[in-house]
């Protein structure tokens, strides 16, 4: 291994569920706000995941009040308290992006067991 190689496995997290695309999950990030830090909570369906190593990241969407709403999360960033899997969902595409078109029912995916 070379020296890039070694210091990214430093910096990857060892704790992380398996995460697949198509996935309900709670990702739980540290807020800074002035002085205090909390922690919040952002739970959607992953539909979509790039790059590998400590590169990885995952956008994760809900719809909120109507309005739907993606977010991007670097996997492996020092921001992301931790990632919990709510339930696997049953896809066939790599990329979910035909989700955004959809509204209600129609946007729901089949769970696998």
């Amino acid at each position: 291994m070379n020296i890039i190689d070694t210091l990214e496995q430093e910096g990857m997290k060892k704790d992380l569920p398996e995460i697949k695309i198509g996935d309900q999950v709670k990702v739980n990030v540290k807020v800074i706000e002035g002085t205090r830090e909390r922690i919040q909570t952002y739970e959607g369906v992953v539909i979509a995941k790039k790059n590998g190593g400590i590169r990885e990241t995952i956008v994760v969407r809900r719809v909120t009040f109507g309005v739907g709403v993606e977010r991007t999360f670097p996997v492996h960033s020092p921001k992301i308290d931790s990632i919990q899997v709510v339930r696997h969902g049953k896809v066939r595409r790599a990329k979910l992006y035909y989700l955004k078109n959809r509204t209600g029912k129609a946007a729901k995916l089949k769970e696998t067991n």
